[in-house]
């Protein structure tokens, strides 16, 4: 496929599907995360993550690929920013973050590997899971781009997911296994309602279903040696080592999950480099 049909496919997406809402404040994209009460204070603590390694203030911050903004954590970014420039390539999303952050906002249609943006215009720069709609050679022109529109000394945040998670390969047996202890405590209803409500009521998920969408393309710790390293300096830290289906599967309420997902937090603060190397989601740490 083409790039441009590439971007063609997932703009007809976000601004069809992915940013519709199906409740107050909540979008049809929120199905890629964990929202339950159990996973709801480590999924808030993973994203303030990005904090902790942008300007504390600035005049701007680009948020490349930014959609509505949709949770709170998100707005903590450009808090003490002047403006925070939400750039996406679907008008749906930007009319949402417009609803989000008002005066506070400007808002750009464009794509983020050919930013419209003269160098060295932003004090800092957040991209969250936007890179992996773009085939690896526009991901690449994307981190270059990323680089010159950031001021000297200053940091970009970029978090994504690996194509292959060494920490999730091997937690598969253990997640297939609560998929199907979940499914049998359901009742393996073949009634997707029955199936939902008798779920709810035992406290665990449905069966998985993988998840349809558009174009994605991940990537691996050698693609950003091999393509990024030459170009300038990154650190691999942790965002979020696990995915939402293991979450789904394994951590529950019953099962001690808000606590074990406070020691796994801890270990990912004690050794963030390990965790976001082999683990799901990595947070890149861009340095200019």
């Amino acid at each position: 496929m083409e790039d441009q049909q590439v971007k063609q496919q997932v703009r007809s997406f976000y601004d069809q599907v992915g940013w519709k809402t199906v409740g107050e404040g909540v979008y049809q994209n929120a199905r890629y995360e964990d929202l339950r009460p159990v996973s709801r204070e480590y999924i808030h603590r993973c994203h303030l993550r990005v904090n902790n390694h942008l300007q504390s203030s600035g005049n701007l911050l680009l948020d490349a690929g930014s959609g509505p903004v949709q949770y709170p954590e998100y707005l903590t970014y450009s808090m003490n920013y002047k403006f925070r420039v939400c750039l996406d390539i679907s008008i749906l999303a930007l009319k949402e973050a417009r609803n989000r952050l008002g005066e506070h906002g400007l808002f750009v249609v464009a794509d983020v590997a050919n930013l419209p943006f003269k160098q060295s215009s932003f004090d800092g720069l957040v991209s969250l899971h936007t890179l992996h709609h773009l085939p690896l050679p526009e991901q690449k022109k994307a981190y270059i781009e990323f680089l010159r529109v950031l001021l000297p000394d200053h940091a970009a945040v970029v978090v994504n997911g690996w194509t292959d998670s060494v920490l999730m390969r091997l937690a598969k047996p253990k997640v297939l296994f609560m998929e199907w202890l979940g499914k049998l405590k359901a009742g393996r209803r073949d009634d997707d309602k029955e199936t939902v409500l008798k779920s709810a009521c035992y406290g665990v998920e449905p069966p998985h279903k993988e998840p349809t969408g558009t174009f994605i393309k991940k990537f691996s710790p050698e693609w950003l040696q091999t393509e990024i390293l030459p170009l300038a300096k990154y650190e691999i830290l942790c965002w979020r080592s696990v995915n939402v289906r293991y979450l789904r599967a394994v951590i529950h309420h019953q099962l001690a999950g808000k606590l074990l997902l406070k020691l796994l937090f801890q270990m990912e603060e004690w050794f963030p480099r390990y965790f976001g190397e082999k683990g799901q989601y990595p947070l890149i740490v861009l340095h200019k």
